[in-house]
């Protein structure tokens, strides 16, 4: 399959629904060989896969948490054994486990911890050894408008994707003489499962919160991914982009 992303190969953690999904099909049509990976839902995953060869596009679903480290470091070697190289990786897996911080357990915040912050990590860290031998690689990780606004509830989801935004810059550093870049994606409020669930006039008054008047599409936010993973962003690393339709 032609386009920008021709040859490349791509991993997509948490691909299997939502932005998530909506990333894998992006980079597949932009022709990246892309392998995303699953927890829970094998059918979902199914679809994904579907969906992407519908596309025209290349597409295969693993199963792998990324709370677990070890499974992480198995995942890598299996995509360089089966294709040779990593070259785009996208850290979309997250749980939340939303609670008032009088309320909410130590292993609550441990988990989100766990799988948003300590999963990311884990995934840069394996991904980033091939990624200096071919002196060239794309790692985007996904964080939240919650990182910067904050949110009542959720102290341990927005610490993690504030720690994922310190992560970014950081390892921008380090690996950017190898031309390897590395951004985050701060979506806002997005049209997804969750949000789909709350009463209309709730999500009327979100939306009258975003100057652009809407909540923002998966697509949306696959789209600003697409282009960090190309060539054309390869003189922007260590940054946030924030895809919110222009929420302060």
């Amino acid at each position: 399959m032609s386009g920008e992303l021709a040859e490349r190969v791509a991993l997509v953690t948490g691909g299997s629904r939502g932005i998530g999904r909506a990333i894998a099909l992006e980079l597949a049509r932009a022709g990246a060989q892309v392998v995303f990976t699953w927890v829970a839902n094998p059918d979902a995953a199914a679809e994904t896969e579907k969906a992407i060869a519908e596309a025209g596009g290349r597409g295969r679903a693993l199963r792998c948490d990324v709370a677990d480290h070890d499974a992480i470091d198995a995942l890598v070697a299996q995509i360089l054994q089966e294709h040779g190289r990593l070259d785009v990786v996208v850290n979309n897996a997250g749980i939340a486990r939303d609670q008032l911080i009088l309320r909410m357990k130590p292993e609550d915040f441990d988990a989100v911890i766990a799988t948003n912050l300590r999963g990311a990590w884990s995934v840069c860290r394996a991904a980033i050894k091939p990624m200096l031998k071919q002196r060239w690689g794309r790692i985007i990780n996904l964080s939240s408008v919650v990182a910067q606004m904050g949110n009542a509830g959720q102290s341990n989801y927005a610490a993690s994707k504030g720690g994922v935004e310190a992560l970014t810059r950081s390892l921008a550093r380090e690996v950017g003489s190898r031309n390897i870049t590395v951004n985050a994606v701060a979506p806002g409020f997005i049209d997804t499962d969750m949000t789909r669930d709350l009463p209309e006039p709730a999500k009327k008054a979100l939306a009258e919160r975003i100057p652009l008047g809407r909540l923002g599409s998966a697509e949306d936010v696959a789209g600003v991914v697409r282009f960090l993973a190309s060539e054309a962003a390869g003189y922007v690393t260590g940054q946030v982009i924030h895809v919110n339709g222009g929420l302060d």
